[in-house]
């Protein structure tokens, strides 16, 4: 903060320049965020959670196991969705406050992501494809093709899985990144550079 003397004894106070600095260094942080890639990710998100959820309708007309009971699509894509939809909220409203709540998001994804790939992993080294037993029709039996119609289905939802965990993990590494950064100024938000005058009847 500088302070300025004019001749009719009038005092102008000016901001300082480095608050100024800073003041622009927040709004690069924010350009930086809403650059584009947290909707990107964040429009994937949901695309996986809702392809999770869509390829785990068929598995209820097959054999019912681990995958099904626990319900392990239906939590795991809702939790896909939830964590794009809040990164999308964030290209939209960069706050700090969504930030957080964006990386909160993307780090509980990850967990369950994790979890998720071991139950799907454990479901399918578990319950092994049928053999194919030949009818007088010389076609497998309906347990054969139940059990590969549900060993290809975890598969898929395994892939799937593991798709969201890494964009989870990208999207928690650039959130983390920029919000040390982004921290440091959010003090500043509403700061500016303003210049203020004292008359000498004001000094009396």
């Amino acid at each position: 903060m500088s302070v300025a003397v004019s001749r009719d004894l009038t005092v102008q106070v000016s901001e300082d320049t480095n608050i100024v600095k800073l003041i622009d260094r927040q709004q690069a942080l924010r350009t930086a965020i809403q650059r584009g890639e947290p909707k990107c990710l964040g429009v994937s998100q949901v695309m996986l959670g809702l392809m999770v959820m869509s390829y785990s309708i068929p598995l209820h007309f097959t054999v019912l196991t681990e995958v099904v009971n626990l319900g392990v699509p239906w939590w795991s894509g809702l939790t896909f969705i939830t964590a794009g939809v809040v990164a999308i909220v964030l290209d939209k409203h960069c706050t700090m406050k969504i930030l957080q709540v964006c990386l909160m998001a993307s780090g509980v994804s990850i967990v369950l992501s994790v979890v998720a790939v071991i139950i799907y992993s454990v479901d399918i080294n578990r319950n092994l494809e049928f053999p194919c037993i030949k009818t007088p029709t010389s076609h497998c039996n309906e347990e054969h093709y139940a059990t590969t119609l549900s060993r290809g289905l975890k598969s898929s939802l395994l892939l799937f899985t593991l798709a969201q965990t890494a964009i989870s993990a990208i999207v928690c590494f650039l959130l983390f990144r920029q919000r040390r950064n982004f921290g440091q100024y959010a003090t500043l938000t509403q700061a500016g550079p303003s210049t203020t005058s004292f008359s000498p009847a004001d000094l009396n």
